[in-house]
């Protein structure tokens, strides 16, 4: 049974985590009018995790899947996001996040904190099918917002080929069907820059 105190823990919880529709990620929407922002990408995720669940390993936990989904970048909130390929940021990357998925799920009652950092510490160890499952999404959906669109693909500059396929690599092992179609993508993104 619930209890006042339960309740105002959960409340404390719900309002605190709509500040990660503050959080600016390096992402571009679709149509490049401006940043995506993590709870926008969080959202995403879990409809692709609903979209694509047939491809999803063996094993793997349809709700589990969604909640990861929704509660992977809860602590980008304290952490910020951090750019995938800044070298420098990803350093102590694990450490800022862990310390901030104490803070945030610890608004929670015990029962669901408890819950909540499992599934965080899931996601981040990717080793079940659920949680490769899940980090093939979260690699996938940037994926097909920044490279993918033909006609206006963003740049980064300076990356390299081999440094955008191994980004990619989780979608191999948890979306094995989708791999070629990544890899095909990859080095049509590369044409396109080559040839421009």
């Amino acid at each position: 049974m619930l209890t006042i105190n339960d309740i105002g823990k959960k409340i404390s919880f719900i309002t605190e985590i709509d500040k990660l529709k503050t959080i600016d990620r390096r992402s571009f929407l679709r149509d490049k009018s401006r940043n995506e922002n993590s709870a926008e990408h969080s959202w995403h995720l879990a409809l692709i995790v609903i979209v694509l669940i047939e491809y999803a390993p063996p094993d793997t936990n349809f709700l589990d899947a969604i909640k990861m989904a929704l509660i992977h970048d809860l602590v980008e909130i304290y952490a910020g996001d951090t750019f995938c390929f800044d070298i420098k940021a990803n350093i102590d990357q694990l450490q800022r996040e862990s310390e901030a998925a104490l803070k945030v799920f610890g608004l929670l009652p015990v029962c669901q904190f408890e819950e909540f950092l499992k599934l965080w510490q899931e996601f981040e160890s990717c080793e079940t099918p659920t949680a490769k499952f899940v980090v093939a999404v979260d690699r996938l959906q940037p994926f097909l917002q920044s490279y993918f669109p033909e006609e206006n693909p963003t740049v980064i500059d300076g990356i390299q080929r081999k440094q955008l396929l191994q980004r990619m690599l989780p979608v191999r092992d948890g979306i094995p069907k989708l791999w070629p179609f990544v890899e095909e993508e990859i080095e049509k993104y590369f044409f396109r820059l080559e040839d421009s």
